[in-house]
């Protein structure tokens, strides 16, 4: 049985606050969306970008319409006098929040608690206002149906200053335990609490007036009982978390779970009535199922973690899933029904307006949600970034649609009025509105399912290794690069025709078995298979017979051809040959072993196939000392002043991206880099600050991060993330020093190598401020022939690395980079310059040509401080700052002539390579 949907409110005889436009109603949640549109593409450059996304949608937009829209349906459904609560109030409570979010947007990203904390207890205000207000609006009405809805947005307004300050706590920096235990309650109170309960209590008559069918008798009913089981849910998942039980917090998750699913009988049934057949009501069903996995994620993550620390740092997923999948699916569905309906006019005005929102509607919808599938699995990381993409530029499309909705609603409304007119002169009826369009069209779900796979396909071609492919076309096996096959030696043993097929393991870099032993003149094929949950790895036999990479848990089959003679395997990814992935192939009875060339021949002088071999250095590709084109721009050495207090929390994520930059001006390598760059991002702060790193893996094969600034057992955080994940690795600085940052994934030579190292200036007390302060780290560039051009950038040279044959040595990464763009200073200005021997290999010995260090700090102490030594003797001074590998500390002199002064590394072998530069003073 089912009743119809409660009637709309009259117009008041006031102004009212819910029709017509109003821009601080109406525009808020738009510019929140297109800050975290605009933010997505430039947040490599944003420091807490990933915070700033989440926040921007879910605190900004969502929030924000929690307040306009829960105030609209309780006035239309208590139809209360609007002087209760008229429209200059709404927009002081308005305004009041939209500072309150902006200070927490300030405060949290710049590690500044009390501007988080002022920023917090505005939010709270602004919604605590709310309630109360609401709840006037409750006590003056008269007795009627569907006042659970209210209730709902009480409950809700009354979560929200909970979980505001769950999220104080949060900022005011915390160890990783407590940290992921606060992040529990925080986000649960959030979602489950102030949106969920908003949420639920509003789709309970919103969803069957835009199906536009009858509601649910039981709908109220339902609604009433669900109300305090998703309370107890919500409860139980803060006392789980605060108390640090994660079971209990997982029941509490399955408990408001139970509670949504008993109230979700309301929905169910005018669903199957009238289907959904707008974007608006795809775009909230979407949502709503989104929703559902979210809840299952994080029950999956918190049972599944070994501990809270571990919960903290697995939260990427439910996120992502939470704010893609759920909030912003939710807002824009919910929007498209909301603006056309509020803008008033009648069925075709409505429909004007939605016409627009239903434009590339099927298409957007299986672009987000497809989309979101394919990111959310174990994809390389190209594939995630283009598809990512995508998504992103599919919700972005809601921005310019809903502004052409507007504009059309209002043409509409002027010709229905003109049309009315027009009908009334010449006592005609108005024109009938026809039918609606149809939203479904098989042509655009194609369109939607081809242009996810295009986005794929194009992702799989860059950087088809990362994919897991294999070289035979579509087959999964990959033929043999000649037809006597590498191993088939001088065709004295005829083939037998038998084949022997083994299976081979891929773990912890190596193969397993390591020895794959054959009949001689059998036909050999490898199943080899990725157990190792961390990297890509494969498997090549010659320059053409391999594998392509596989991703973990993938497989792939080769057919090595007839064995006649004994050779080996490796993994060609850059430094796993040389960490011991070689497969030993044995030929029982067969021919002497002879050296098997790379294109599979045998030429007799050896047993093994030949790999890779270490080079002595200084590759002809280098060509070091090249003039810098006019474009050339050096890395930028300078150290801002730190101006925040002790004890801030500072935020920071790094994403690992492989990257072709310039090692010296106009010679290239595929450097792996964290953020894009080389030396990676310098962190700066003082003894007591935490920083809290959110490393992203958008490379192709594993890499980790090991901050020598903070004490941490290594087992976790220095673990290495495979690509596509995410680790959060929390520390706080208790001493002072320029720490070193880098990969520890092994071989550490090469990672290092490669670009992968950073500083942690930590100032020591009472260090006093100075006119300029740079920061260099100096370490080596291991390159591989032919590095003039981009197109032939190849990436780091593990065997020259772990041989310690540098092709160059550099300053912040680029060789001689500082002679073509040099440093600068004034006379007179006291000068301190951060030196850091990142290596991988090679320390440093500092000197500046023509200068004198009254002042050396090394290694956490001074050893002459304004010319005064350790022993008071004064009037000293220091030509070299002398650094082992990792080893940091810096100086400070005063130049006193205008001139170009050197800077070099005194170990004049490396200097002669690249590590040079010139500190121009005027």
């Amino acid at each position: 049985m089912t009743v119809d949907s409660p009637p709309r409110p009259p117009r008041p005889d006031t102004r009212p606050a819910t029709r017509g436009t109003w821009a601080l109603r109406d525009r808020p949640a738009v510019v929140w969306l297109a800050l975290a549109v605009l933010l997505t593409l430039v947040h490599p450059f944003v420091p807490g970008s990933r915070w700033l996304m989440v926040h921007l949608v879910l605190l900004g937009a969502l929030t924000h319409s929690a307040l306009v829209w829960s105030t609209h349906f309780t006035q239309a459904l208590l139809k209360t006098p609007s002087t209760l609560d008229d429209r200059r109030m709404q927009s002081i409570r308005l305004s009041l929040n939209i500072i309150g979010v902006l200070l927490v947007l300030i405060g949290v990203p710049t590690s500044t608690w009390p501007v988080t904390l002022v920023g917090a207890v505005l939010v709270s205000g602004a919604v605590l206002w709310h309630g109360v207000m609401l709840h006037r609006r409750l006590r003056h009405s008269l007795p009627g149906r569907f006042r659970i809805t209210v209730r709902y947005y009480l409950a809700a307004a009354a979560l929200l200053p909970v979980g505001a300050g769950f999220g104080a706590f949060l900022a005011r920096g915390l160890d990783d335990d407590l940290h992921g235990r606060i992040l529990l309650a925080h986000t649960m109170t959030m979602l489950l609490g102030w949106i969920g309960l908003t949420v639920t209590g509003t789709l309970i008559t919103l969803w069957p007036t835009m199906l536009r069918t009858r509601m649910d008798v039981r709908a109220e009913a339902l609604a009433r009982q669900a109300l305090p089981v998703l309370l107890a849910g919500i409860t139980i998942v803060v006392a789980g978390a605060s108390l640090g039980i994660r079971p209990v917090a997982a029941a509490g998750v399955l408990a408001y779970a139970a509670g949504l699913g008993w109230w979700g009988r309301a929905l169910w049934r005018p669903a199957r009535q009238a289907p959904p057949r707008h974007t608006s009501t795809w775009s909230v069903t979407a949502a709503l199922v989104w929703g559902l996995a979210a809840l299952a994620a994080v029950v999956g993550t918190v049972l599944a973690a070994g501990s809270w620390t571990e919960v903290g740092e697995s939260y990427g997923r439910v996120t992502t899933i939470a704010v893609i999948g759920f909030a912003a699916q939710l807002l824009t569905g919910a929007l498209s029904h909301l603006v056309p309906a509020v803008l008033g006019g009648g069925p075709s005005v409505v429909r004007a307006a939605t016409a627009w929102f239903d434009r590339g509607g099927l298409w957007r919808l299986v672009v987000v949600n497809g989309g979101l599938l394919i990111c959310l699995a174990p994809v390389p990381g190209v594939v995630r970034v283009i598809v990512s993409s995508l998504v992103l530029a599919a919700l972005a499309m809601f921005i310019p649609l809903m502004f052409r909705a507007i504009r059309a609603a209002v043409r509409a409304r002027r010709e229905l009025e003109a049309s009315v007119e027009a009908a009334t002169a010449a006592a005609t009826k108005p024109p009938r509105i026809g039918p609606e369009p149809g939203f479904f069209a098989p042509g655009r779900l194609v369109a939607g399912i081809a242009t996810l796979l295009l986005a794929v396909s194009i992702g799989v071609a860059v950087d088809p290794s990362a994919a897991g492919l294999v070289t035979a076309g579509g087959t999964g096996t990959s033929a043999p690069a000649d037809p006597k096959a590498p191993f088939a030696g001088s065709g004295a043993i005829a083939p037998t025709g038998a084949t022997t097929t083994v299976r081979v393991e891929a773990r912890d870099m190596s193969f397993s078995p390591s020895t794959v032993s054959v009949p001689a003149g059998n036909r050999l094929v490898i199943e080899l298979v990725n157990v190792d949950t961390k990297s890509p790895h494969d498997l090549a036999f010659s320059g053409a017979l391999k594998t392509q990479r596989i991703m973990p848990g993938k497989s792939a089959t080769i057919d090595v051809g007839v064995v006649t003679t004994s050779g080996e395997g490796w993994c060609t990814i850059v430094g796993h040959r040389q960490m011991g992935m070689v497969l030993e192939i044995v030929a029982e009875g067969g021919e002497a072993p002879g050296t098997t060339a790379a294109s599979g021949t045998n030429t007799g002088t050896s047993a093994k196939i030949p790999g890779p071999t270490a080079a002595t250095g200084n590759d002809a590709g280098m060509r070091l000392g090249q003039k810098a084109s006019a474009d050339f721009r050096a890395v930028d050495a300078t150290l801002p002043p730190l101006t925040t207090p002790a004890g801030t929390v500072h935020t920071l994520t790094l994403t690992v991206e492989e990257v072709v930059l310039e090692v010296s001006p106009g010679v290239w390598q595929k450097r792996w880099t964290y953020n894009g760059q080389v030396p990676a991002p310098t962190l700066h702060g003082r003894v007591g600050d935490t920083f809290e790193v959110t490393l992203v893996n958008h490379g192709s094969m594993g890499h980790s991060i090991d901050f020598h600034a903070g004490e941490r057992a290594p087992d976790e955080v220095m673990r290495t993330v495979p690509p596509g994940g995410t680790l959060t690795y929390r520390f706080t600085a208790s001493r002072a020093g320029i720490w070193m940052y880098h990969c520890s994934t092994m071989p550490m030579s090469a990672h290092i190598a490669a670009g992968m190292h950073g500083a942690v200036v930590i100032e020591p007390d009472g260090l006093a401020p100075v006119a300029r302060s740079y920061v260099l780290e100096q370490s080596e560039v291991y390159a591989a022939p032919g590095a003039g051009a981009r197109a032939e950038a190849s990436e780091v040279d593990a065997d020259k690395a772990a041989a310690n044959t540098p092709d160059a040595v550099t300053f912040n990464g680029i060789a001689n980079q500082y002679d073509a763009r040099p440093l600068t200073a004034r006379v007179g200005e006291r000068v301190r310059i951060w030196v850091l021997a990142a290596g991988p290999n090679r320390g440093s010995d500092f000197h500046v040509v023509g200068g004198q260090f009254d002042t050396v700090w090394s290694e956490g102490g001074y050893l002459l401080r304004a010319g005064t030594d350790a022993f008071g003797s004064t009037g000293g001074g220091a030509q070299v700052l002398s650094l082992g590998a990792a080893q940091g500390g810096f100086i400070e002199l005063t130049l006193t002539e205008p001139g170009n002064y050197p800077f070099v590394t005194h170990a004049m072998a490396d200097a002669e390579k690249g590590a040079h530069g010139i500190l121009e003073v005027r």
